[in-house]
């Protein structure tokens, strides 16, 4: 599998791509560029909820491989995206409680490729991110997550919290981790969950915080006040793993 991220360039190449059904992350588009094949290629962006960025000139011909794009130039994912539904299949032919990890806006692509990672080993049977400004499957992601992209299925949405609220309807409860919430140790952590870890700097965001069952907490005592991303996500994943081993031990 080679970790790399395509970029596409050209207006019949970018066209073609969105006609095969390949996943575009980013399209984008010169300035003042509005003929008909762009608006076609625009019409087909927005029918696949892909993000189109208008920049100048200047900054498509520094993106450029080729030096001939027309005017368009669109970065496509280096590894297909599943399904929130293909998830929830894998755990059932599993035979085992959805376990999900959800991720609020992880911009950086070595911390999502290490959640990524941590969701595999932890027997995660798959990754939620969102559309919009957080990163994709990039090849740093690919290359950080050592292989797990391979075996765990990610899904990009277009709203975190209306996935949320769909996952509830199939029996799920979701705990996020935030500094003023209750010591992960004292939360039933067991069952069909989703575990949600907000972004590097503001955490989880407000509207996504209210639609989570628990808030945890992880104990520190050190002299800051913070974990990265995917540490946190790592601490709280393996407390979920013990409390479920645990539970398994004494049935």
């Amino acid at each position: 599998m080679r970790y790399e991220e395509f970029t596409i360039e050209g207006r019949n190449a970018v066209m073609e791509a969105f006609r095969s059904g390949k996943t575009i992350d980013r399209l984008f588009i010169q300035d003042g560029c509005h003929d008909g094949p762009v608006n076609s290629i625009i019409r087909e962006a927005k029918k696949a909820d892909t993000i189109i960025n208008y920049v100048s000139k200047e900054r498509l011909d520094k993106m450029s491989e080729t030096g001939k794009h027309q005017g368009v130039i669109a970065y496509a994912a280096a590894y297909e995206y599943a399904t929130v539904e293909q998830i929830l299949a894998l755990a059932r032919e599993k035979n085992e409680e959805p376990f999900i990890f959800i991720l609020d806006n992880i911009e950086d692509p070595h911390n999502l490729g290490a959640i990524i990672r941590t969701a595999n080993l932890a027997g995660a049977h798959g990754v939620i991110i969102p559309k919009r400004r957080a990163s994709g499957l990039t090849a740093t992601v690919a290359k950080t997550s050592a292989g797990a992209l391979n075996y765990t299925p990610v899904a990009k949405v277009t709203n975190i919290g209306a996935a949320i609220e769909e996952l509830k309807k199939e029996g799920m409860w979701f705990v996020c981790a935030h500094m003023d919430g209750e010591i992960m140790y004292n939360l039933n952590l067991t069952g069909p969950i989703g575990l949600v870890i907000g972004n590097e700097g503001g955490g989880v965001s407000r509207l996504v915080k209210e639609k989570c069952d628990f808030i945890a907490s992880i104990p520190m005592k050190g002299d800051i006040d913070s974990l990265n991303a995917s540490v946190a996500a790592g601490v709280l994943a393996y407390e979920v793993v013990r409390q479920k081993m645990s539970l398994k031990c004494n049935n």
